[in-house]
């Protein structure tokens, strides 16, 4: 083990690709382990990448890259400026409220962040925003994607951690919705003591709402029949991937008739990279998990917490601290792919729900994307919008504020998570 965790650092601070560094400082515990054949591996990343549950992966990613080139988010950011755009600050609400619609159809920080730098964010930028501001607004809002359903995040957790993927889509509900509504405010409270403009000039008629409703119904309606159909059998999550590559593809071609063949093409070429490239740290993962597994890493690591404290929400903070920092130097799939196995059996062990514990680490986690000094988003952002990093981390520390009251909400009031997936489900 401890020559693994050196090739691990070494290979991280390298900057080597991270499914490298998780496969390769992997393969070292059983080359330097006469007790352990080569075929372990092999066989353990064979195994991995045959699981059916896996399927929901590629199914969700195309449906995403489908609906974003069929004119669905194009239309979104009409009914999202509509809605908001009299509000003083009104083009960072609708950054804000897009994310959230968007987390129904992409399912991912990185692909929703990227998606605002286009549409929303230059547009601010033009109307006397600052760069900084609309960085921080476009970075964090994306927060919101990943949590609403059907996150690509909470897909892989459930199938690590072997939970309720349906509980899980139903369970970010609420703390999608909160966490929109705490960004608004803090735009809000920024843009008026800014004095930025609104979008509209008036607040829209209800004619224009209806009308912008019912030319968005198709879109919005798509995570409530995603979780209806989970909830009362009629598709597997899984299979439920398959049903929204078949709704983007029938929307795209027949009701906004926009998704031409050059258009399904790009969506599967950008789905083939993309499900590559998790594949890949899944397989490497596997490995890895096996190894800490096989040196009883977990019962270890439970048996020192619990020494430390058994009241559930103290030893949640602790777990969500380590993962702030985890967040800091690793991408989200890694983390949940490589702590899962670890911080799952000992939220358990003190009586914590797989679904809560799982809710309240995907939302810590995939907030270190926004953070340095590996944040993927912060430098994808920066990047497009040519902000400096400064400016960024200046304007982000409201809205990394924001996540982490909603995160100690989450873990003080587990019903925030639970309340829907109970109602639905069933206690």
């Amino acid at each position: 083990m401890t020559l693994l965790a050196l090739a691990f650092v070494a290979l991280l601070l390298a900057n080597v690709p991270l499914a490298f560094v998780v496969g390769i400082s992997s393969m070292t515990f059983f080359v330097g382990n006469a007790d352990m054949s080569l075929m372990v591996p092999v066989t353990k990343m064979i195994y991995s990448a045959q699981n059916f549950a896996l399927l929901a992966v590629p199914f969700f990613l195309l449906a995403g890259n489908l609906m974003t080139e069929c004119g669905i988010t194009r239309r979104l950011f009409d009914f999202c400026n509509i809605s908001t755009g009299h509000m003083r600050g009104g083009l960072a609400h609708v950054n804000i409220l897009l994310s959230t619609l968007m987390g129904g159809i992409s399912g991912s920080a990185a692909s929703d962040a990227a998606m605002d730098c286009r549409m929303t964010a230059p547009e601010m930028i033009k109307r006397g925003y600052s760069k900084g501001f609309t960085a921080a607004v476009t970075a964090y809002s994306s927060l919101i994607t990943a949590t609403i359903p059907p996150g690509i995040g909470l897909i892989l957790f459930g199938y690590i951690g072997s939970v309720s993927i349906g509980r899980l889509f139903v369970g970010g509900i609420m703390p999608g919705f909160l966490m929109c509504a705490i960004m608004m405010l803090t735009a809000w409270l920024i843009s008026a003591r800014r004095n930025y403009g609104r979008s509209r000039e008036r607040r829209a008629t209800p004619r224009e709402f209806l009308k912008s409703l019912v030319d968005n119904i198709w879109a919005l309606l798509f995570p409530v029949i995603l979780i209806v159909g989970i909830r009362f059998g009629f598709f597997t999550p899984s299979e439920a991937g398959a049903f929204a590559v078949a709704y983007a593809v029938v929307i795209g071609k027949f009701v906004y008739k926009e998704l031409t063949n050059d258009k399904i093409v790009e969506a599967l070429r950008q789905t083939v990279a993309d499900t590559g490239m998790i594949m890949l740290i899944i397989i490497c993962s596997a490995v890895f998990g096996y190894v800490i597994i096989y040196n009883q890493a977990p019962q270890a690591i439970a048996a020192f917490l619990v020494t430390l404290t058994e009241n559930p929400v103290a030893l949640m903070l602790i777990i969500m601290a380590f993962l702030v920092v985890a967040g800091m130097f690793m991408e989200p799939t890694v983390n949940t792919l490589l702590l899962t196995p670890i911080f799952l059996p000992v939220a358990k062990s003190v009586g914590v729900d797989p679904v809560h514990f799982g809710l309240v680490m995907m939302t810590t986690i995939t907030m270190g994307s926004f953070t340095p000094p590996v944040g993927v988003v912060i430098y994808a952002v920066c990047s497009i919008l040519e902000c400096p990093l400064k400016d960024y981390l200046r304007e982000s520390l409201p809205f990394l504020a924001c996540v982490l009251v909603l995160i100690g909400l989450m873990v003080a009031f587990p019903q925030i998570v639970l309340f829907l997936p109970n109602l639905v489900y069933g206690g």
